[in-house]
């Protein structure tokens, strides 16, 4: 069986058209030979990929350049999940891919949650900082709900310790559904767990000594990275990017940079950097790009997950100043 990766057609009802759903000229049908793994999101895809190797058919929902909260799936996508071997996915994170596991593939899909061991990362805490009455009690409940969170954090794939986890929990699962290959599946785990270990030694490393510690973001999806590498982490929007923040918030959040001293506001590929760069006009900080790699585009800055999680190290290093 020969290995390749694809993206079902993705869209809304309405967005029928090849570009409207983010295809692809080179999109390769799945042989009916070979059995298929229909991953939910980037970091999932990527690692069920480099398990897989050369024996499965690793299938994609969410496209390139789509923003993985507002994946919506096409009456054919929902077939292909019905019909696949098995379904990897992150519950509680895309809506419409959750509804059709529950509908489709309850018998044939694995949640990774349990191995990420999903934490309330807390999201952001900035009224912790002391800016005044003018932004001080007085706002606190009007914002709660824009950049604070007790909710879980889904962004687990920002851990390199915790793709590590769900790597070996992903190999398990393809060793079930394709036992001849199992010690392939293995072997090619180990060697992933492997680089991933490197991955977050060297982050330990290069973020060892920073003289920033308020880590500003575009939406707060750095929960987990923040926690592990000594960062607070501030987030203009909240766990989930779907809605603009409001004028408040955004004063809000410009009081506490120019407080706090903060010189850089991180942006990201997809959502682009209209927040980022209107706080940053304000405050005169500099804008970095900080991909929260919910998937890949033209634009990101590199070609797998190891490539661009090593450009946020570079960003990391260069906007909190560390040494």
């Amino acid at each position: 069986m020969n290995f390749r990766t694809r993206l079902i057609p993705v869209c809304a009802v309405a967005l029928v058209g090849l570009t409207a759903c983010g295809g692809s000229d080179d999109t390769t049908a799945a042989d009916d030979s070979s059995q298929t793994v229909v991953t939910s999101i980037y970091p999932l895809d990527f690692i069920t990929t480099s398990v897989a190797g050369d024996h499965l058919d690793v299938v994609s929902l969410t496209p390139s350049g789509v923003d993985p909260h507002d994946v919506e799936l096409s009456p054919q996508t929902i077939g292909d999940v019905q019909s696949s071997d098995l379904v990897i996915y992150s519950a509680d994170l895309q809506t419409a891919i959750d509804e059709a596991v529950e509908q489709q593939a309850s018998d044939h899909s694995v949640d990774v949650n349990g191995a990420a061991d999903l934490i309330s990362t807390g999201a952001e805490h900035d009224h912790d900082h002391d800016h005044g009455d003018e932004h001080g009690d007085e706002h606190e409940d009007e914002h709660e709900d824009e950049g604070a969170s007790d909710e879980v954090d889904p962004h687990w794939w920002l851990d390199p310790a915790r793709m590590a986890d769900v790597t070996q929990l992903v190999s398990d699962e393809l060793s079930e559904i394709d036992p001849d290959n199992a010690a392939d599946y293995e072997s090619n785990a180990a060697a992933l767990i492997a680089e991933l270990d490197t991955l977050d030694g060297d982050f330990e490393a290069g973020l060892a000594n920073c003289e920033q510690e308020d880590l500003v973001t575009t939406h707060a999806a750095f929960g987990y990275l923040a926690e592990n590498y000594g960062f607070h982490q501030i987030g203009v929007t909240g766990i989930s990017p779907e809605a603009e923040p409001s004028p408040a918030r955004l004063a809000e959040v410009t009081a506490i940079v120019e407080d706090a001293g903060v010189d850089t506001i991180y942006s990201e590929v997809i959502l682009g950097s209209d927040i980022a760069d209107t706080i940053a006009i304000e405050t005169g900080a500099t804008v970095l790009t900080l991909d929260p790699l919910e998937g890949l585009t033209d634009a990101s800055a590199g070609s797998d997950y190891l490539e661009v999680m090593r450009s946020n190290l570079d960003a990391l290093t260069e906007g909190q100043h560390c040494s």
